[in-house]
């Protein structure tokens, strides 16, 4: 705006309280000594006080104030504040039986308290509060919530003597007066001014708080004739005339240092001037000199006179007088002027003149003063005027908030619930109180409904209604239009109560106004509103048509002309908004709402009034276009005025000041209120103005002449400015959307989780997004946004400035409020770069409404649009529409690089390898996609992403690594091994197999793993599965049955066969239990399947290494005892096995498990043994045909076989039943041949059978086994069985005598030798194996000499035995006899040869 107006309307902003009523604290005070009065003997009245320093902005007080109301006997005092939520800061005082005169509330600043002054109409009170900048220093306040002055309000003592006082009943006190005034005074005393009939005031002192003392009570009146006659006054009483009597109506004080003036406007319509220390009248003045005067007037009493003071440092003392007349009111201002000589007069500044409402309260400052009154329709009416500048005497405007419209219009498509919901509980038109109690009154009082949230109460109230309707409902059957009247019928009796608590509660009290900050306040029975600048736009569209004609002096632009176009313009406008019936306004909004050209809808609009225009509306438009030099410049200025799109992005917010406390400026729930609102208002009322403007643009289009365009206007910049109109209109109509639109509470794991969210993308710690709390009144978005984000970037731009010292700043609210504004809009403005607005309705998930948003921002917009796909998709993600929000994702890619938002989303981490910017935004997707668990979308995208990243084998290799590992998640695992394939990076390669190998072995989907081609990864393959097999345990994975599956689906059967043997010998070495050893011999016997299949020369293995020679991954390394690692060793002898070997091994593995099958105990000890320890374990055992079964297979000596068996009969013979009945069980495990089955046969019988069976069976050269049986029971002193004996004398008898001779058994040596000696002579000679006994035609015979000579030796030593003689001399001639024989023979032998 060029110039601007000096002077400019004003805008009520009152957003109705959706949070559950205030809550008070509660005090009742029942002052001794006073009679009650009755309650309703003074109206209702209302009144503000502001801190010195309200405006200071370093203060402890900054932009705080207190407002009152009083009803009866009950004051209800609150404690606003701009900036911080104040805790306890509402109290309703209920003073019994004592109603509060109205304006009977008195607060005053010391040093360290907040005083209270209260005047009732029998009492007087002092309440002592601590001051806020004792309770905080400012800079400290940081929080966004704090203790008001109120919160120890309970512990004040009120029947404290010194704290109350009840008014005496003086002679002369004016009962019927209401007027009344207390101060402090500098000592510290409370003082009171009550009305004396006689004219004069009567002073009540309370004594300081601190100091003892006694309440004095002074009346001030004249004192002396003199003194009347100086004056020109004298009581009504000696004057004797029939006028109107001197009662004060209205009292104001000025205190000065060591004084007070009183001033009192009386019935008599003189204002009179008192000095509380002198006690005496210093000025009379007849105010009726300052009116048009009537002789009525003259005689009648003043009772609707007011008075106010203002005062300023710089220009003293102004009164402003209020002279009621009947049908008219006129404003005095005065300035006090003092001459030399102590006396005082008034100098007439302004005398203002005001129509004939009456008038509820008025407040001045030192230039303007401020109006509010009741018209004859009951409706509100503020004004203000500057008496200083404005000779016209011009009121300004306000526009105050209307009340909600009388009746809901309910078409007959919509439903009367939904509809009358949506009207009642639209943020800004009933406050949560007025519902409450209208709530109470429909339900007839049967519930009391307290402290709802306002979710809560649109339930009650659904409830109530509904409940009601049922009620009413007697027939069982009704129409559906019944049944539709009757809704609306009731609906409508509850709206109806709604509006009449909401009209008492918005009934407007009193003004307050702040001289520090300049700010104004209207207080109403049950609410706060405030009022500040309109901007120009809104000041022409709203200001009525008289005020506007005036306008068109007042030159808006520096060019008048233009100005004058532009009144012209607003005119038709104006003219245009006053015929749209609600039907035709409908057409708009639904166009809006549904996203159809606004244009278009306008069109409609026009034919629409042109068709009903009975009151030739038309026709005014027209010739007032007549009078708009040139309407497409006009035009261009206001739609100039109202756009709000700047070229760069606003600067981020910088860090606020924290020691200076800006960072809770204008942070209060109040303020965000406002300001929420005031944005509300302003895109209400543009929202009009631009849809009243397309409208007009489409009749210029329809008229088309030349003549009303101006000369040669083109049809061109007519269509440019139409399509300029129409983002405008939609722009504001998507603000006031979301100044209407409710913020959802969220859940705290929702936050959670959007938290996480937040952190993949890196976006949790920008300016914009906070971990949002939970909403306790529920806000608007706007206002969501305002307290979140938008608050700090404005403040902070507008305390940037270089060279502003903080300290000094003053804050001036109308200035703050406009500046904030026209800050804020520009940060809602949809086509503006910034993306503040999207991103922290996000970080506050805030989805729904965010759809919402970008749905009726996307067809016209074309600002940020990737950025909006982007937020689309983030709420899609959230409902669980994965493959939606891809989509949108997919949208957002193209827009990468060109828009803020979606830059700083791909803003590289420290570290991180930098792709292109697409590249960077893919990544960051598919982290948060894969974050919310959609592996089908992260591979879609990564594919996409793939076809972009085409010279880049790094991001391609991330990509295919990404799109394998959840393919393979999903159990995809041919695609997966695709993936695999298709990785240009070996090491992730090898990475991914590994992953592959592991993951399909844990899933046991072993015949993929097996049949998959590994071209060119056949060793890597391998390799892995190799590791994996040495690595882990062996009973809880397949890692060699696997290699092996995988060896033969390949035909490599040497491979196979080996892999095996060496599970096998593993199995052995470390699984040393029965299921090990079954499965050890199942592994032998398919390492010797592989090896029968192969060519017989081919049929051959490396051995294996052991165990601890592997390699495995992560194996510490193995140290000396002097902890130095410990060499490997490098070279290994390499050992072939063939087949013969791995069949003997699986010989050795199957009789191992059969000796573990019959005795558990072994399985520690046989898995891993040799042969030969296995063997001593059966013999052990009892499993001696096994045991002969493994040597022969080892070609081993069965020597500890028969020396084993030996043993267990010998045990067997010596020991017990027990021992018996234990044998036959191993003796089971033996095939005994020809099993004898007779009663006498017993386990022992069995055993030497089958000792006996084995001799038989098992021959061996020189008898060993014989020997070794006989020498094992020889040395037990076993006597031979005679089975042994006669088996053993048919193989060597020579052995057994040596035998004999070796135990000391002389006597069985004799007998062998004696029966040896006859078999060779020829008497039974088979027994002893000889074929042929001794003859001359017989082969040669022997006998053993000399162990006969040892036994006759052994004899003849022993000669003390008389039974060893006798068995020598037998012996002896036994021998004697023989070689006789022998002789003989030999002789006959050599006769023969020769």
């Amino acid at each position: 705006m060029a110039a601007g107006l000096a002077e400019r309307s004003c805008l009520e902003l009152s957003a109705a309280a959706r949070g559950p009523p205030r809550r008070f604290q509660e005090v009742v005070f029942s002052p001794p000594g006073t009679a009650p009065l009755p309650a309703g003997r003074y109206g209702d009245s209302a009144g503000g006080f502001c801190y010195q320093e309200s405006a200071q902005l370093a203060a402890a007080t900054r932009n705080r104030f207190v407002r009152w109301t009083t009803s009866g006997d009950t004051v209800e005092l609150v404690e606003e504040s701009l900036d911080v939520n104040l805790l306890n800061n509402a109290v309703r005082l209920h003073i019994q039986g004592c109603p509060f005169l109205p304006g009977g509330v008195h607060l005053c600043e010391v040093q360290n308290h907040l005083v209270v002054l209260l005047i009732t109409g029998q009492t007087v009170h002092r309440l002592l509060l601590p001051h806020p900048a004792r309770m905080y220093r400012s800079e400290l306040i940081t929080e966004s919530q704090m203790q008001s002055v109120f919160t120890d309000i309970g512990k004040i003592n009120f029947r404290d003597p010194s704290n109350y006082y009840v008014i005496p009943s003086m002679p002369g006190l004016a009962s019927n007066s209401v007027a009344s005034a207390a101060w402090l005074s500098s000592e510290g005393e409370a003082l009171f001014a009550l009305p004396s009939a006689s004219g004069g005031i009567f002073v009540l002192k309370l004594p300081p708080h601190d100091v003892p003392g006694m309440v004095s009570v002074v009346e001030l009146k004249q004192s002396s004739v003199m003194q009347r006659f100086l004056t020109g006054w004298m009581p009504t009483a000696i004057r004797g005339d029939c006028g109107p009597s001197d009662l004060p109506i209205s009292l104001s004080v000025h205190c000065l240092d060591h004084d007070a003036f009183l001033f009192a406007l009386c019935q008599d319509h003189k204002l009179r001037m008192w000095s509380y220390k002198d006690q005496m009248c210093l000025m009379v003045a007849d105010l009726l000199e300052f009116m048009p005067v009537s002789r009525d007037l003259r005689l009648a009493a003043g009772t609707g006179h007011r008075l106010r003071l203002a005062f300023s440092q710089s220009l003293g003392l102004y009164l402003g007088v209020y002279m009621h007349a009947p049908k008219r009111g006129q404003f005095c201002v005065f300035q006090l002027v003092s001459t030399e000589s102590n006396r005082y007069s008034l100098d007439h500044i302004s005398s203002l003149f005001s129509s004939q409402e009456t008038l509820v309260d008025f407040a001045l400052t030192s230039a303007e003063i401020w109006a509010l009154w009741h018209n004859e329709e009951n409706q509100t009416v503020v004004k203000y005027i500057n008496f200083e500048q404005n000779v016209a005497g011009q009121w300004n405007q306000v526009f105050v908030q209307p009340l909600p419209e009388e009746e809901v219009t309910v078409r007959h498509d919509q439903d009367p619930r939904e509809t009358y919901l949506e009207y009642l509980f639209m943020p800004g038109r009933f406050t949560n109180a007025a519902i409450q109690k209208a709530l109470q009154i429909f339900s007839q009082g049967t519930e009391r409904h307290m402290d709802l949230t306002w979710d809560e109460l649109k339930k009650e109230v659904t409830l109530a209604v509904e409940s009601e309707f049922q009620g009413s409902v007697t027939e069982y059957e009704c129409s559906l239009e019944e049944f539709w009247q009757l809704q609306v019928e009731f609906w409508s009796k509850f709206y109806a109560c709604c509006l009449q608590y909401q009209e008492a509660l918005s009934r407007p009290l009193a003004l307050h106004l702040n001289p520090y900050s300049n700010m104004v306040c209207l207080l109403k029975k049950g609410a706060l509103s405030f009022l500040v600048p309109c901007s120009l736009v809104d000041h022409l569209y709203l200001l009525s048509n008289e005020h506007l004609l005036t306008e068109d002096d007042a030159a808006i632009f520096d060019d008048l002309e233009m100005s004058r176009d532009v009144v012209c313009l607003v005119q038709c406008l104006r003219l245009i908004g006053e015929s749209i019936s609600m039907e035709m306004a409908f057409i708009m909004e639904m166009a809006c709402s549904r996203l159809q050209p606004p244009e278009k809808a306008a069109e409609q609009i026009l034919e629409d009034l042109i068709a009903n225009d009975t009151e030739n509306v038309m026709e005014d438009i027209h010739s007032k276009l007549q009078e708009i030099r040139n309407p497409i410049h006009a035009i261009g200025v206001l739609i100039r005025e109202m756009d709000y799109e700047t070229d760069a992005d606003m600067e981020r917010a910088h860090h606020l000041n924290m020691r200076m406390n800006l960072t809770q400026l204008y942070s209060s729930g109040t303020a965000v209120n406002v300001v929420c609102w005031g944005i509300c208002k302003i895109a209400t009322i543009r929202f009009l103005i631009c849809r009243d403007l397309l409208i007009l643009q489409q009749l210029l289009l329809r008229l088309g002449d030349p003549m009303v365009l101006g000369g040669g206007q083109l049809f061109q910049s007519q269509q440019d400015l139409l399509h300029r109109t129409s983002p405008l209109l939609l722009s504001y109509y998507l603000i006031r959307w979301a100044s209407q639109c409710l913020a959802s509470d969220v859940p705290v794991d929702t936050l959670e989780s959007n938290l996480q969210h937040l952190s993949v993308l890196e976006l949790a710690d920008t300016t914009a997004v906070t971990p949002h709390k939970l909403v306790s009144a529920p806000q608007t978005i706007v206002e969501l946004f305002f307290q979140e984000v938008a608050r700090k970037h404005i403040i902070s731009r507008l305390f940037s400035q270089p060279n502003t010292s903080l300290a000094e700043t003053s804050l001036n609210w109308p200035h703050l409020i406009t500046a904030i504004v026209a800050d804020f809009l520009p940060l809602l403005w949809p086509s503006n770069p910034g993306f503040l607005f999207p991103e922290c309705l996000m970080g506050s998930c805030q989805y729904t409404q965010l759809q919402e948003y970008i749905r009726l921002l996307q067809p016209w917009c074309h600002v940020n649009m990737g950025s909006c796909c982007f937020m689309m998709g983030r709420c899609y993600l959230v409902m669980g529409e994965g493959h939606k929000a891809l989509d949108c994702f997919c949208q957002a890619a193209s827009e990468v690089g060109r828009e803020e938002f979606l830059d700083r989303l791909i803003q590289p981490e420290e570290g991180e390898m930098v792709s292109t910017p697409r590249l960077q935004y893919y990544n960051k997707v598919l982290r948060l996609l894969d974050m919310v668990g959609l592996p089908e979308l992260v591979i879609q995208l990564a594919t996409l992403a793939i076809m972009e990243s085409a010279d880049d084998w790094r991001s391609q290799a991330t990509l295919r690594t990404c799109i394998f590992k959840h393919h393979l998640d999903l159990g995809h695992n041919s695609e997966a091994y695709v993936a695999l394939t298709q990785n240009p990076d070996p090491s992730r390669q090898l990475d991914c197999l590994r992953q592959l190998v592991v993951v399909l072995c844990e899933r046991s989907q072993l015949q993929d793993l097996v049949e998959f081609p590994y071209v060119n990864l056949h060793n890597e393959v391998v390799g892995i599965i190799e590791s994996h097999a040495r690595a882990v345990d062996l009973m809880t994975h397949n890692y060699y049955e696997l290699l092996y599956a995988f060896h033969i689906y390949r035909h490599n059967y040497r491979k196979a066969g080996t892999v095996m043997f060496e599970y096998g010998m593993r199995l052995g070495r470390e699984v040393r239990t029965l299921r090990g050893l079954q499965k050890q011999g199942n592994c032998f016997l398919a390492a010797i399947n592989c090896l029968r299949l192969i060519r017989p020369e081919y049929a051959w293995i490396v051995q294996p290494a052991s165990g601890a020679v592997y390699e495995r991954p992560g194996a510490s390394p193995k140290r000396s005892h002097d902890g130095e690692c410990t060499a490997v060793p490098t070279t290994h002898q390499i050992e072939i096995l063939e087949l013969e070997d791995l069949e003997r091994e699986c010989v050795l593995a199957r009789i191992r498990l059969t000796l573990v099958q019959h005795d558990l105990s072994t399985a520690a000890v046989a898995g891993n043994s040799t042969p030969e320890e296995t063997v001593a374990l059966l013999v052990r055992a009892g499993l001696f045909d096994t045991a002969i079964t493994l040597c022969q297979t080892f070609k081993l000596p069965l020597t500890p076989i028969f020396e084993g068996l030996a043993f267990k009969c010998i045990k067997l013979q010596l020991g017990g039943e027990a021992a018996q009945a234990e044998a036959w069980d191993w003796l089971a495990a033996n095939q005994l041949s020809a099993l004898v089955t007779t009663k006498e046969s017993s386990a022992t019988d069995e055993a030497w059978r089958l000792l006996s069976s084995y001799l038989e069976r098992y021959p061996s050269q020189n008898s060993l086994y014989h020997r070794c049986v006989i020498n094992k029971l020889l040395a037990h002193g076993i006597p031979l069985p005679n089975w042994l004996i006669n088996s053993y004398k048919k193989v060597d008898a020579a052995e057994l005598l040596r035998l004999y001779l070796n135990y000391d058994l002389l006597e069985e040596a004799v007998d062998l030798v004696l029966e040896y000696v006859d078999a060779v002579l020829g008497k039974g000679h088979r027994y002893f194996g000889i074929e042929f006994p001794l003859s001359a035609t017989a082969p040669m015979v022997w006998l053993p000499y000399t162990a006969i000579d040892q036994l006759l030796q052994a004899l003849r030593e022993s000669t003390t035995n008389h039974y060893n003689v006798v068995l020598y001399q037998k012996l002896h001639d036994k021998m004697e006899d023989y070689q006789q024989k022998v002789s003989v023979a030999t002789r006959d032998h050599l006769y023969r040869r020769n």
